[in-house]
């Protein structure tokens, strides 16, 4: 088959329809990842007890699927440019939903955490070729809108997730107690594999490139020196060799760095583009992400632990009690990209930023007022606040990040992106032990331990504040502007389509 250029100006309608429909596919595996993320931790209390698994298996349950995710996704990204984008999706989904199926009809506790850790590992593949399909199969002045939708589905999937999980698992389908969490991603892999085949347009990089089988290592290696001991730190009492390993792998990402280097000037194929990190957008965004998914890894378990163990609320309604968060993030993702960031810029993003760390502040001062009387209505116009924040914040980082972005590093760029928000994530769960359980007395009585962590709930969010306030000191390095939203850009974008990668039909 060959190549075909698209021109900006007179898109045929067929193929114009076809794009949509590939938009909708690749959202709906995005969608799929962020709730199985989310999902699981709502059923915890059901796995252990019906299929009868240890603490420690719990955790890998949980650790392994983000370990595996994390450690594949910037080798995923580029073996879509090599390979081809369209080729990796279906491979990444087709092995996400027979892992869904193994976890879904595991036997045994062991069996869940392999098939999680497979899960993970076929996520990873899937997940990065999401954002570089859409970047190389919509013109610039059309991402704005698409990266809107995108920012509505993360915020969808991020609550969604555990009410979810909590109505699945009360239901207990048919007898099968948290399974259904697992298989209720059969139906939807399967017809995403096979839409995906029919609509989705192939795209790699406009240069043979190959696989760095050493910088796969290196990231694979220093990524695992860096989590594991993030993950399991707290339940093994942060030994001296997780701090070890912690501070090992800052050399290992320091010898990543020098091949990687090496590697650019030898045959051009690095694993990781270091050049990408000289386009001021990429490197302030990459910043931004790493320190938000910080935010994110903390607020989303202590807010968990605070209502399920300190409020003794059920999944469910904790699950209901985040509807308010989900709809507001959803609705302000579409509107600051399709409406507000074009007119203003960066603003968008800052005024986000402060928006989250003052909702976050009211929940905070919410707390301390009702104490273990609050309801889930009190709760409502600080969640609101909190989500139109993360919601002016989720789209339009990801159209800064990259919009100056050459389409024949969208994977590789688009595999750092999601590395660095799960090891943000991770570090933020690490700090949870200090700023969340690290608050409380070793030995509780149980008269004691909800107000514990009521309080620990409200030392917790404190960080959370500080932390938006952070950020939105790092938003200044970001551009005022999105490239496609300075004037002319489209016609740049004309220009810089003539010279983009292959389309395969």
């Amino acid at each position: 088959m060959t190549s075909t250029e698209t021109t900006l100006n007179s898109p045929a309608p067929a193929a114009d329809r076809r794009r949509w429909f590939a938009l909708a596919i690749v959202m709906t595996a995005a969608f799929m990842d962020l709730v199985d993320v989310t999902i699981v931790n709502i059923a915890i209390p059901s796995i252990q007890r019906d299929a009868g698994a240890s603490f420690s298996q719990i955790q890998w349950i949980t650790a392994g699927y983000a370990l595996a995710f994390a450690a594949g996704l910037i080798t995923g990204g580029r073996l879509g440019d090599i390979h081809g984008r369209k080729r990796l999706f279906l491979v990444g989904i087709g092995g996400f939903t027979i892992a869904s199926a193994l976890c879904g009809f595991a036997a045994n506790p062991e069996m869940l955490v392999a098939s999680r850790i497979l899960q993970g590992g076929m996520a990873a593949l899937m997940v990065p070729q999401v954002l570089s399909i859409v970047h190389a199969t919509f013109p610039a002045h059309e991402r704005g809108k698409v990266f809107g939708l995108f920012g509505a589905v993360v915020g969808l999937g991020a609550v969604s997730g555990p009410l979810l999980g909590a109505l699945l698992t009360e239901w207990n389908l048919f007898g099968l107690e948290w399974r259904p969490i697992f298989l209720i991603n059969l139906p939807v892999g399967i017809a995403g594999l096979i839409l995906g085949r029919r609509f989705i347009t192939e795209s790699k990089a406009p240069r043979a490139l190959k696989l760095d089988l050493v910088g796969v290592a290196l990231v694979t290696l220093g990524l695992l020196m860096l989590l594991y001991p993030l993950t399991r730190g707290e339940e093994l009492g942060w030994p001296l060799w997780g701090y070890a390993s912690m501070v090992g792998a800052l050399f290992v990402f320091a010898a990543l760095v020098a091949y990687e280097k090496r590697k650019a000037r030898i045959d051009g194929s690095p694993l990781v583009e270091l050049s990408l990190f000289k386009v001021k957008s990429f490197a302030a965004g990459i910043a931004v992400q790493t320190v938000f998914g910080v935010a994110l890894g903390i607020f989303f378990l202590v807010w968990t632990l605070y209502m399920q163990i300190g409020l003794g609320w059920s999944p469910l309604r904790a699950g209901l009690t985040g509807v308010p968060f989900s709809i507001a993030v959803s609705a302000a993702a579409g509107m600051s990209v399709q409406l507000l960031v074009p007119r203003f810029g960066r603003k968008v993003l800052q005024t986000g930023a402060l928006t989250m760390a003052a909702g976050v502040l009211l929940y905070i001062w919410e707390s301390e007022r009702y104490g273990m009387s609050i309801a889930s209505w009190q709760m409502a116009l600080p969640l609101v606040v909190m989500g139109a924040g993360m919601g002016f914040i989720v789209a339009p980082l990801t159209d800064a990040v990259l919009s100056d972005v050459p389409r024949e590093h969208a994977g590789s760029a688009s595999g750092l992106i999601n590395t660095v928000q799960q090891m943000g994530n991770a570090l933020g769960l690490g700090l949870v032990s200090v700023v969340f359980f690290g608050t409380m007395g070793d030995r509780l009585a149980p008269a004691e331990v909800s107000p514990a962590f009521v309080n620990a709930f409200q030392h917790a969010l404190g960080w959370v504040a500080a932390v938006m306030t952070v950020i939105f000191l790092l938003m200044f390095a970001l551009p005022k502007r999105p490239a496609q939203h300075v004037e002319g850009a489209e016609d740049a974008s004309s220009d810089e389509l003539t010279k983009e990668p292959e389309l395969v039909s």
